[in-house]
């Protein structure tokens, strides 16, 4: 599993319905993409959720390097390019996944409504696989869990940690706070759940 996000901040007086908008129109368009986990349409809305920024910032796992690099060398990349400029792409080795009650398959079930996301860099000398597992230990059991992941960049030794929420995110739920706009999982059932090594 590998673990990709970037973030478009936008400006603070940019009307976001474009960005829902397009969201709406292009996000089905990954329903069914071959090698993709789920890819979370995340945005940020200065003023909600305490964000003080506007952000569209798309949150993915993949389950091969080949549908991530059809995407990343494909049209759909291109065009957000072409309309946004080329962003920076986080990337992180998945080590872990949770799926949580909240997570209902069929076409009709509700997906998440919120995110919650939470990077932590590794102090010099700190144990990775310590991190990692405690990381795992503390993956959110919670009725309103959709998926949580742990991931880890080892060029910067940072450790991600991710939620989905069918509702709104928990009180007391550390992180950045996003709001889902459209979810594609076409194969969110295929990554193996628990620890990845």
């Amino acid at each position: 599993m590998h673990a990709m996000q970037y973030e478009i901040t936008l400006p603070a007086d940019h009307d976001m319905r474009s960005v829902h908008r397009r969201i709406a129109t292009k996000g089905p368009l990954l329903d069914s993409w071959p090698g993709l986990g789920l890819k979370a349409y995340l945005v940020r809305e200065r003023g909600l959720d305490g964000s003080p920024v506007n952000q569209y910032a798309p949150f993915y796992l993949w389950r091969t390097t080949e549908g991530m690099n059809a995407f990343l060398l494909g049209a759909g990349f291109r065009t957000l390019c072409a309309d946004f400029g080329r962003p920076a792409v986080r990337h992180w080795t998945g080590a872990g996944l949770r799926r949580g009650p909240g997570a209902v398959d069929g076409p009709a079930a509700p997906g998440p409504l919120a995110a919650t996301r939470l990077t932590e860099r590794l102090p010099e000398g700190a144990d990775p696989a310590d991190a990692v597992e405690r990381a795992l230990a503390e993956l959110p059991d919670h009725p309103e869990l959709h998926t949580a992941a742990v991931a880890l960049d080892p060029s910067r030794w940072e450790l991600l940690r991710i939620a989905l929420w069918r509702a709104g995110a928990p009180a007391g739920a550390p992180g950045t706070r996003y709001r889902v706009h459209h979810l594609s999982s076409p194969e969110l059932d295929r990554l193996p759940a628990g620890r990845h090594w």
